[in-house]
């Protein structure tokens, strides 16, 4: 069995000083967000043993604040800053996933439109309840996990994969998440967070 976590980064600033759209960084939102993924990760193991992650500044910058969040709770991963990541369609994408050669657990953090079309490619057919939100789009943050029946990454292939879990903030704020489970950032990451304004539907 192998799991894949594929993760697009937070919300960013809309233009980097530099203009060069590799330097964009997180925003105010994207940073909690960050903190906000990092949690949920490092409450719901397994936890990702190997981690390729997009040279650009805002996909380096999410999994910096969100392991902030969880590394008190989590073994270290292997970390790899994969340059082919940035601005790859599904099928580059894919050809990384294959080339991990072992650990079990891979959280891959990238950027759309290619990590949505490949999501959505790696679906097995059957789009359950989980994929309703996945199918519409891969938003900022969003995470969306993907179990293959499997051996070795190089056996990965399109639509095989099982939707095991989707999440996203906007999901675990209507969820009520950070309201009702005591979350409390952990680390460095806890002077980035503030308590999402709660939902009417949440109230007394």
């Amino acid at each position: 069995m192998r799991r894949l976590m594929l993760l697009r980064h937070a919300k960013t600033e809309t233009d980097a000083p530099s203009g060069n759209d590799r330097d964009r960084r997180l925003d105010e939102r994207g940073q909690r967000d960050s903190v906000m993924l990092g949690e949920w990760i490092a409450t719901h193991p397994p936890f990702p043993e190997i981690v390729l992650v997009s040279p650009a500044q805002r996909a380096r910058q999410t999994w910096e604040i969100a392991w902030d969040t969880m590394m008190d709770r989590c073994p270290l991963p292997l970390v790899e800053n994969r340059p082919e990541l940035y601005g790859a369609d599904p099928a580059h994408l894919l050809q990384a996933i294959r080339s991990v050669p072992g650990p079990r657990q891979l959280l891959l953090i990238g950027h759309n439109p290619g990590m949505h079309e490949l999501a959505l490619m790696l679906v097995d057919g059957r789009m359950n309840d989980i994929g309703r939100d996945l199918a519409i789009n891969l938003p900022t943050a969003g995470l969306a996990i993907f179990d293959f029946d499997v051996s070795d990454w190089a056996a990965v292939s399109y639509r095989s994969g099982r939707l095991a879990r989707f999440v996203s903030p906007r999901l675990l704020r209507e969820e009520c998440w950070g309201l009702t489970t005591g979350f409390r950032p952990h680390g460095r990451a806890q002077k980035l967070w503030s308590p999402p304004l709660q939902p009417d539907r949440c109230q007394g």
